[in-house]
């Protein structure tokens, strides 16, 4: 049973897996780089703590796409006014366009670090591509093209084993949670807390359940199972690489006395002269990988949110002259991103700032998550189990207690 159940697994793995890896995307390296590199590694215990609460958000979004066979903008209509769900929509696509934008400059930066043209061009270009691919492409194709792209991250795993590091130091604040002080420390906790719980995965993973349920009928305990094996090892995957990019920054440009970073191409090449040219590069591939697995999430979270919230025709595998508005809201976001990038915004800058406010918007989205899960009217006989219920709902309070304490202090 324990045998038939893990062949089962591997062959179910893809929607957690891929929600887990998207996580780290280039703004969310970013935004670990910069915790890194600023404050050491005084972050690091967040990379424990939000595993379970990631893992635990995840599946609840699994769980009401796998049981409703709806999307999470479906299932909100349920349970809040339209105005605030359209207020939820807007605040989503402004976050994930701005990390697009970041996105897109980091891997152009990337590539152009690897002495393939300027990066101007290379922002079209994946602007674009990205964008043409999501549209052009099947939802299955897209879904296993992300699972591959998922391996790139191991990169960020391998830099840290190419510096010293200092383990009694780092397993010390690994285990030992730090409260932050001060308004800088508070906004990188909120920072943090909103790049890996953040809203656009919410969206995504809901909306995968429902592209992968298509045609299917019902929902077993056996389908909860492999999902839930499925996103608790792509939350700890995500994690993982958080764990290990603010370790390997702290251990190379923070304890090196470069505690401000202004582009994620500053982090690659102050890792350089500092860790080795193995360490940049695996870093400067990894921007480029984990961008190509990202965007098409942001973009299509937000796309999926829009269409359900004004009953649209949606799904990846809809024809483009079927659901022009779905795919409306991928291309304007893409065009805005790139537009963006063109107007000398600081990327370091939009992507905190794009995961401060997903830090802000996401307890009220859980606040109604956690309403949803609960309602034997939406979920049936399937309603969430109390452990599930009371994870959530810790989780919900520590983010707004983050959100409280950026704003007080």
């Amino acid at each position: 049973m324990r045998r038939k159940r893990l062949k089962l697994f591997f062959k179910a793995a893809g929607p957690g897996l891929i929600t887990g890896a998207a996580d780290d995307d280039p703004s969310g390296i970013g935004t670990y780089s910069q915790a890194g590199a600023q404050f050491g590694f005084q972050f690091l215990y967040a990379a424990v703590l939000t595993w379970p609460l990631m893992a635990t958000v995840q599946m609840a979004c699994a769980r009401v796409g796998m049981v409703t066979g709806e999307g999470l903008a479906t299932a909100f209509e349920k349970k809040i006014p339209k105005a605030l769900l359209i207020i939820f929509c807007l605040a989503l696509f402004i976050a994930n366009t701005l990390n697009v934008s970041a996105d897109l400059l980091a891997m152009a930066d990337a590539a152009e670090m690897l002495h393939a043209g300027s990066s101007h061009i290379w922002v079209i270009v994946f602007g674009i591509g990205i964008a043409a691919a999501t549209i052009k492409l099947k939802y299955h194709t897209i879904a296993s093209t992300l699972e591959w792209l998922a391996l790139v991250l191991f990169a960020y795993i391998a830099t840290a084993f190419v510096v010293h590091i200092e383990w009694a130091e780092a397993l010390k604040a690994t285990f030992v949670p730090h409260l932050p002080h001060g308004p800088d420390e508070w906004a990188m906790l909120v920072a943090i807390l909103g790049t890996t719980i953040s809203p656009y995965l919410f969206f995504w993973q809901t909306s995968q359940e429902v592209e992968e349920r298509k045609g299917k009928k019902g929902c077993t305990e056996e389908d909860i199972f492999l999902r839930r094996a499925d996103v608790s090892v792509g939350t700890l995957f995500s994690n993982l690489v958080m764990f290990f990019i603010i370790l390997a920054t702290a251990s190379t440009l923070h304890a090196n006395g470069v505690t401000k970073i202004e582009t994620s191409r500053q982090a690659a090449e102050a890792l350089k002269p500092i860790a080795g040219s193995l360490a940049y590069l695996l870093y400067t591939f990894g921007l480029i990988g984990t961008g190509l697995l990202a965007i098409p999430t942001l973009t299509g979270s937000a796309a999926y949110a829009i269409a359900e919230t004004f009953g649209w025709d949606e799904g990846l595998d809809a024809e483009l002259g079927k659901a022009k508005a779905f795919y409306s809201v991928i291309i304007v976001s893409s065009l805005i991103a790139i537009a963006a990038d063109f107007a000398h915004i600081n990327p370091i800058k939009a992507l905190v700032g794009s995961a401060v406010v997903n830090g802000a918007v996401a307890p009220f989205i859980l606040l109604v998550l956690w309403f949803v899960i609960r309602d034997p009217k939406i979920m049936g006989n399937r309603t969430a189990p109390w452990l599930m219920q009371v994870i959530l709902g810790i989780c919900t309070l520590f983010m707004f207690a983050a959100l409280v304490g950026l704003v007080a202090f």
